[in-house]
């Protein structure tokens, strides 16, 4: 831990930045935005239902758009890169606060997801892969507190916004936020992360062919599974976690108690993550980092008592906690760096689209009255098929860098 504190003692301007992309993409994160379905679909009457489709849809289109730009960081200045995608999602923040039509609310969602939740996340963790090599776990864990950061701070200040105001003023504030950001983006140099850029830029063709590549190849059907499960079954979950508490007969406030344990836990395993990943290797800890999860889903689905919802919250933290350093630094390992953004922002389209199929697919569970235990054992099953399929990882070969 000396060390760790050291190393972020000496790097702390470089750190900081790739934290604060972390933090600033909640805005358009699924927990953030969750807090404005109500009021959303009241004000446009239509269902809960209906908007969860239309979230559906925008993220998966979202995850597409993805595709196309997010190579950028690749050969474009990283504030270049990352002042646009602020400013896109500031933009759609306040679209979508003084929107009136429908169609509004549409593309604001895509905003939102591109450039929140997306490009962000992007930008940070690929930047940070490239530019450290033997400390990349501690670099990557330490701009991962950027989520628990949001996570703890920013649904209870929106709250207090949306009941003192209404919704719209806290998208409309979220935005100018954002935009208050660019100053402090113009006066921070961000030079060093530069040396890593690739002179000239890809053309389609050769995207295609790269993306193509990289989808045949054997280390994609390795990763890109486990990925994909953990945000599918995370974003299900917690898009729908009032509703299983309300079929238990839990409290509402205690398991929102219980929610902030999750953060905190995130919070300290994002630490412990990057610690284990420089010293064991992102490929062996890729192989466990599931299990937490897994047996917090038999938790949730066995044990009625609201302590169930405990050790879930708790074990669910453990694996999303490490979840950004092993996922980010596993890439860097077995494809190299030379062009991590384009590799990374095809993983991320997969992890976006299972954002967008988690709560629709468990939605429609719901709907045909399956039970809490069924959809649980059926996420278990799902991510423990996962797991297996990661042990592979250990006949890949690690790039040296």
């Amino acid at each position: 831990m000396k060390d760790f504190l050291n190393f972020i003692k000496g790097n702390f301007k470089k750190l900081s930045f790739g934290w604060t992309l972390t933090f600033l993409s909640s805005f358009g994160q699924t927990y953030l935005i969750s807090l404005y379905v109500t009021e959303i679909s009241s004000e446009f009457a239509i269902t809960e239902g209906t908007f969860g489709a239309i979230y559906a849809v925008c993220t998966v289109l979202a995850s597409f758009i993805m595709l196309t730009v997010g190579h950028t960081v690749d050969h474009i200045s990283v504030k270049k890169v990352t002042a646009f995608t602020i400013i896109c999602l500031a933009f759609s923040s306040i679209l979508m606060g003084v929107s009136h039509h429908i169609a509004l609310v549409f593309i604001s969602l895509v905003g939102l997801r591109l450039t929140g939740q997306g490009m962000l996340s992007h930008i940070s963790m690929t930047i940070l892969s490239k530019f450290y090599d033997k400390n990349r776990g501690k670099a990557l864990s330490f701009s991962s507190l950027g989520y628990s950061s949001g996570e703890i701070v920013l649904p209870l200040l929106l709250t207090f916004i949306i009941d003192w105001l209404d919704w719209r003023w806290g998208m409309i504030l979220s935005g100018l936020f954002l935009l208050l950001y660019l100053i402090r983006l113009f006066l921070t140099d961000l030079d060093h992360f530069n040396k890593q850029l690739n002179r000239g830029r890809q053309s389609s063709i050769s995207l295609l062919k790269d993306f193509g590549s990289i989808i045949n190849d054997k280390r994609f059907l390795i990763l890109m599974p486990t990925s994909f499960c953990i945000s599918f079954s995370v974003t299900a979950v917690i898009f729908y976690q009032y509703v299983f508490v309300a079929q238990k007969g839990w409290s509402p406030q205690l398991y929102a108690a219980f929610f902030t344990g999750y953060a905190i836990t995130r919070l300290i395993f994002s630490l412990a993550g990057g610690l284990w990943v420089d010293k064991f290797t992102a490929k062996k800890m890729f192989r466990i980092y599931l299990i937490p999860i897994s047996l917090g889903l038999l938790a949730f689905a066995f044990i009625n008592s609201i302590v169930g919802a405990l050790i879930f919250l708790l074990l669910m933290g453990v694996t999303v906690g490490m979840s950004g350093t092993v996922k980010s630094s596993i890439l860097a390992e077995v494809y190299g760096i030379e062009k991590l953004g384009a590799i990374r922002s095809l993983f991320t389209m997969f992890m976006v689209i299972s954002t967008a199929l988690g709560p629709w697919l468990i939605g429609l569970m719901i709907d045909a009255n399956y039970s809490i235990e069924t959809i649980m054992i059926s996420l278990f099953v799902f991510v423990g098929v996962c797991a297996l399929n990661a042990q592979r990882i250990k006949n890949i070969p690690t790039i040296n860098i």
